[in-house]
């Protein structure tokens, strides 16, 4: 497979960057805190499909992310096909915000989602930025699972951001951090 990470570019506006983010949820983690430290354990639950949806007011901001120095988009490719993407950009505190990393389903397991995250990484210690940070859902088990090989470790959760979406979601925002040494 011989995909290349390259940086958004004014090139790029005329392509299609909507991934099929799908994934099948069969387990969420239980989180708990003791102390300073959360832990967290995994459950099985009946499969279901989720899908983030694309948000046009999204895409006709790209634009914003050409040439900006407190934010960026990275695409994968192979080929002609954009199999993935990560969005990130200067956080407030000084960490690299990672608002979005995506890999199309068929090129998952394939050290894709390491390299766009490599990429950030180096993008973020070029700016002298503290770490990386990121959100994701606690029945998004997959990518929590990458996060942590990865290096993140978990500085927080919150049980009631989606409610705002959706009084009834049971989903638990986890917020992890990779700090630069």
């Amino acid at each position: 497979m011989g995909v290349t990470i390259k940086k958004f570019t004014e090139e790029d506006l005329n392509c299609s960057v909507i991934i099929n983010d799908r994934f099948t949820v069969d387990s969420i983690l239980l989180l708990t805190a003791t102390g300073h430290s959360i832990q967290y354990t995994v459950k099985k639950v009946r499969p279901y499909e989720k899908q983030y949806s694309d948000d046009p007011d999204d895409l006709l901001c790209l634009q914003e992310y050409i040439d900006h120095p407190d934010q960026a988009l990275f695409l994968a490719i192979e080929g002609n096909d954009i199999v993935g993407l990560v969005i990130v950009r200067r956080n407030w505190n000084e960490f690299a915000y990672i608002e979005d990393i995506k890999v199309a389903q068929k090129y998952r397991r394939h050290g894709i989602g390491r390299l766009l995250m490599d990429k950030v990484k180096d993008w973020a210690q070029d700016n002298r930025m503290a770490g990386m940070m990121l959100e994701t859902q606690n029945n998004n088990v997959g990518a929590c699972k990458f996060y942590e090989r990865y290096g993140f470790f978990i500085g927080g959760f919150d049980k009631y951001v989606y409610k705002g979406i959706n009084q009834l979601s049971d989903e638990i925002a986890i917020y992890w951090y990779f700090i630069f040494e």
